[in-house]
């Protein structure tokens, strides 16, 4: 099928710039403006089956198949352009697929692959909702990204806990993460992550940075802050998005993962704490043994690097690895399992494009980087994640949860040995899903943004 559309790639100029113009350019007269019709057939067909993954089309279409009379255009087209025509067309296969049937409405049974559930309002009327920490007497406390930290108890929301910093809600900044001190019970620690934007900095005058603290809640009043961690005012910049970021904690160590911000060759540079996964001890300090700690150019808490913008982090609750999902580009979300000192590959390698349609790279994979167990193209603007250890859904132990912001999906990801052998979509259209975290009831609760609330999932037989 793609025998005329790569005859007609060939008899025009290469073109460099955004993708939408190079299909038209050299795509539309055999395929259509959708696509679907033309000389060359449609180009949103799925039974493609010498074509089993985006390499094999990128090959595909750059030395071509003589038997068939497919010529390469290797020599026409960059790899860089090759590679974005394919994001094209994945993207454009996505939206002309039939929407997964999902039956997401309150009080429905809702049938999938393995589980049947229901779906139950916990709270609403909240204001970007964006991480929940379970209290061990009973209910949550859950973070809005505009700077509100509340609690959520015996089905009531507190009004705004007093005394939280001045946040700098922006764009994709504010208020994020939340989660207790593993031994919270005995010391009530609360870790907070925000963006901040002093008055007064030595960098950017108008800039600001990612910032973790920790402290107590009493009487719905924050006390006994202390700073956990937060960078150099010389690393401070306007640019208000890709701060990440979660927290995991694994012993005496907190695991935490700040984004790119927006400056891709960030995540490459050992001396620039950005699009990184850093490790820390509870109280802020620096263990020896981190990877790049006895490096005076490195920044010490760096764990691994090359990651792009890390919106989920858990621990696998039988193997004990580090699990990340990772927001991309346009095309190329990621999962993988984070290792000390590895590098994730971004901007070097990904399976995505810049927003605007222009190409970052040809390449998927190179030597010396880590690649991701499971991608998405076209993207469904991965954030949190959570493996499933309750008792009420069976069928789900061990299952990686996804959240799904551009698609409005939370995923099941099926795993076994360190693979994931599915991917489903459990729910779909109820709002941007931001997070999601196995309660210590068994269920499972869902972030929604836009209305935000909480919601979660128990079983129809419930």
């Amino acid at each position: 099928m793609f025998v005329r559309l790569l005859l007609f790639l060939m008899l025009c100029s290469p073109l460099v710039g955004r993708v939408q113009d190079l299909y038209k350019q050299h795509c539309m007269t055999c395929h259509g403006s959708e696509l679907n019709r033309g000389l060359g057939g449609s180009l949103l067909k799925t039974d493609w089956k010498h074509l089993a993954s985006d390499n094999d089309l990128q090959s595909f279409i750059a030395s071509g198949n003589q038997r068939i009379g497919m010529p390469a255009f290797s020599d026409k087209l960059s790899e860089k352009e090759i590679r974005s025509l394919v994001i094209y067309i994945q993207e454009q296969r996505k939206s002309a697929a039939p929407a997964p049937i999902t039956n997401s409405t309150l009080g429905n049974s809702i049938h999938s692959e393995e589980e049947s559930f229901k779906i139950e309002r916990i709270c609403s009327d909240l204001k970007t909702p964006w991480s929940m920490a379970f209290l061990p007497e009973g209910g949550f406390l859950v973070s809005e990204r505009s700077g509100r930290l509340r609690m959520f108890h015996k089905r009531e929301l507190s009004k705004p806990i007093s005394g939280i910093p001045k946040v700098w809600s922006e764009v994709q900044g504010g208020l994020l993460e939340i989660a207790l001190h593993p031994n919270y019970p005995q010391n009530k620690w609360v870790y907070l992550t925000f963006s901040e934007k002093p008055e007064q900095t030595k960098g950017d005058p108008n800039g600001g940075s990612l910032k973790i603290i920790r402290g107590r809640i009493e009487n719905l009043k924050w006390v006994d802050q202390e700073t956990i961690f937060e960078v150099s005012e010389s690393f401070y910049t306007n640019r208000p998005f890709h701060f990440g970021t979660r927290l995991a904690f694994k012993g005496d160590y907190l695991f935490f993962s700040i984004g790119d911000r927006g400056v891709q060759e960030n995540a490459q540079r050992l001396d620039n704490p950005y699009g990184k996964i850093h490790r820390i001890h509870l109280d802020g300090s620096i263990p020896k043994d981190n990877p790049f700690v006895t490096d005076a150019n490195a920044i010490p808490s760096i764990w691994s690097y090359g990651n792009r913008n890390p919106q989920g982090l858990d621990f696998h609750p039988i193997r004990g690895q580090l699990w990340e999902s990772e927001h991309g580009p346009r095309g190329g979300d990621e999962i993988n399992i984070i290792k000390k000192g590895k590098n994730y590959g971004w901007p070097l390698v990904t399976y995505g494009m810049n927003y605007n349609g222009t190409p970052i790279t040809s390449k998927t994979e190179a030597d010396g980087i880590i690649d991701p167990l499971h991608y998405w193209v076209p993207s469904i603007a991965t954030c949190g994640i959570d493996f499933y250890e309750g008792a009420p859904f069976p069928n789900w132990q061990n299952d990686l949860f996804v959240a799904g912001l551009v698609t409005q999906e939370l995923r099941r990801l099926k795993i076994e040995d360190g693979k994931i052998l599915s991917d489903e979509v459990i729910l779909k259209n109820l709002g941007r899903v931001r997070d999601v975290a196995s309660g210590p009831d068994g269920f499972l609760y869902v972030i929604l943004n836009d209305p935000g609330q909480i919601i979660r999932l128990v079983p129809s037989t419930r």
